[in-house]
């Protein structure tokens, strides 16, 4: 299994447009080969971060989900409201626990 966290910093104002194109994302994948889980989530303590959980099979079915068709599109609608280049997600070892 493969897990990965992400952190997205969006411009001031726009982590609510930046969720929905991220949540349009989880809906594109959830078919995909091996997706388990795209969760976007936020804290209230950070107003303008939108959290990505990602679980998959592989990291190889984590990178083919980038070609399935209108990923790369609504990626490109995010880019302009991010505050600077986006963070390496954190890859995370899933080790055990419930649901898997």
């Amino acid at each position: 299994m493969y897990l990965l966290q992400g952190k997205l910093k969006a411009n001031s104002g726009k982590r609510e447009d930046l969720a929905n194109i991220l949540i349009q994302a989880s809906k594109l994948v959830s078919s995909a080969r091996g997706c388990k889980l795209y969760v976007v989530s936020k804290d209230e303590k950070e107003a303008n971060t939108v959290f990505i959980t990602e679980i998959w099979e592989t990291k190889q079915d984590h990178d083919d989900s980038l070609k399935v068709e209108g990923v790369r599109e609504l990626i490109m609608t995010a880019m302009p409201l991010l505050d600077g280049q986006p963070e390496k997600g954190q890859e995370l070892e899933i080790i055990g626990g419930y649901g898997l």
